[in-house]
């Protein structure tokens, strides 16, 4: 759970694992010009963390130095040089960023190393990976590109996570201004009635447990825009084309016979001037148009399970994620409602690889999933106690992974310190301190 009990509002998609770290400064002000660090200035001569002023401003560097022998590879006078697990990490916000790249060498007669970049876009309480880790593995400089497309106020830590004592030079990072992919939107159009489904659920039924991230319907909240179907709830990214998560409430009510309609489809109910995905967006890219909320969990009418087709309702998923443990654990939530339970259940992507359909929609890096699980019944949220049993996964969206969808178990704990969200956040906190530290292993 996340104390205070307040969620923030971040841009999705956290790297699983990642590490906390306490920031010795954290800046608020941002610049918005495009940056260019070279580590002319130097002035770290040491490998102990310490805070560095830099020609772009105040950088972080454990484990690292700004490099001047003859064996640093760089471009200039000076380049940062990092050994062990080190990081180089800005103390500043930049205004959005689009394009990174960074350039990368091996130290001297040094051995291989690999890296990683992470962005923050909460002033360092909490990071995200972008793209894949980077293996340097020669002597002469490389350019490693990422996209980044983020609006917000955003910092960059660079980590170098294996090679042990094998040192490696980082030159020449540009981060490139923010380009909106769509027009900013003027007005809110009159959504498209959806049909009501049998049963009609009460309102708000699929944020009984809370809203994760405080989402609003409001234009102005493009990054964590509220939409609420009467099958789902979900919090819409503008940006990334897809949902920061999607939330429902899964009981017998929601199952019968109704065939699985396969209308994949734009959503015509987001605001005026935003990106509708197209069904045909991830075609070629390699990915299924991965369900959140499942067709399997909505087949009591043709029109509630013809909702789950909504593009606002997919990510894109390798088939090995998709139709592996991720669609063994949704079978499995069906089996425990069989078995006199219902469900709440939140999923989402995390992390950001790369954008498909034209920079149009964000790959995450992992797909998670929350349950909690009760007996039938009502007043749910008051039915829920120390005891209740809570199912978490963060899963790899790769192309080799495990089909035991129990071997990705985690914490509800660790899934909300990767994503920034407050899962459960209307139940009390003395029982969420209990149920969400617990790893199921039913």
């Amino acid at each position: 759970m996340r104390k205070p009990k307040s969620a923030s509002v971040t841009k999705m998609l956290l790297a699983f694992g990642s590490v906390m770290f306490v920031l010795t400064i954290a800046l608020t002000t941002a610049t918005t010009a495009p940056l260019n660090e070279g580590f002319e200035a130097g002035g770290k001569t040491s490998y102990a963390a310490a805070n560095v002023t830099l020609g772009t401003g105040s950088w972080f560097m454990d484990d690292a130095l700004t490099g001047n022998l003859s064996t640093d590879r760089k471009t200039g006078a000076f380049s940062a040089r990092v050994r062990n697990v080190g990081r180089v990490r800005m103390n500043f916000n930049k205004t959005g960023a689009g394009a990174v790249s960074i350039q990368h060498a091996k130290f001297g007669t040094d051995g291989t190393s690999t890296w990683q970049l992470w962005f923050s876009t909460n002033n360092g309480s909490t990071w995200t990976q972008v793209g894949s880790t980077v293996s340097t593995s020669t002597t002469t400089l490389q350019t490693a590109n990422f996209t980044v497309n983020n609006s917000n106020a955003i910092r960059f830590e660079i980590r170098k996570v294996s090679g042990g004592t094998n040192r490696l030079n980082l030159d020449n990072i540009q981060i490139g201004d923010f380009s909106s992919p769509t027009p900013t939107p003027t007005a809110t159009p009159t959504p498209t009635p959806n049909p009501s489904p049998t049963p009609t659920p009460a309102p708000g039924e699929h944020l009984t447990m809370g809203n994760p991230s405080n989402a609003v319907t409001d234009v102005a909240q493009p990054l964590n825009y509220l939409m609420e179907k009467p099958q789902y709830s979900l919090s819409y990214n503008r940006d990334y084309g897809e949902a920061n998560w999607v939330s429902w409430h899964l009981d017998t009510s929601w199952l019968g016979s109704a065939a699985r309609q396969n209308d994949f489809r734009a959503d015509t109910t987001l605001p005026a001037g935003w990106y509708q995905v197209q069904a045909t967006d991830y075609s070629g890219s390699g990915f299924d148009r991965g369900h959140m909320c499942p067709s399997a969990d909505r087949t009591i009418t043709v029109a509630a399970n013809s909702a789950t087709f909504l593009m606002t309702n997919m990510i894109p998923q390798l088939p090995a994620n998709n139709q592996g443990p991720w669609a063994t654990l949704e079978s499995y939530c069906r089996t425990l409602v069989s078995q006199g339970n219902e469900l709440y259940i939140i999923s989402g992507g995390q992390g950001l690889q790369f954008f498909i359909a034209n920079g149009h929609v964000a790959v995450p890096a992992n797909t998670w999933k929350v349950i909690i699980v009760l007996s039938n019944g009502s007043n749910d949220v008051s039915r829920v106690t120390t005891t209740t049993r809570t199912i978490a996964v963060v899963m790899p969206n790769s192309g080799s992974i495990n089909s035991d969808w129990r071997t990705y178990r985690v914490s509800v704990d660790q899934v909300e310190a990767i994503t920034g969200f407050d899962v459960f956040s209307n139940v009390p906190t003395l029982i969420q301190n209990v149920i969400e530290a617990n790893v199921d292993n039913q």
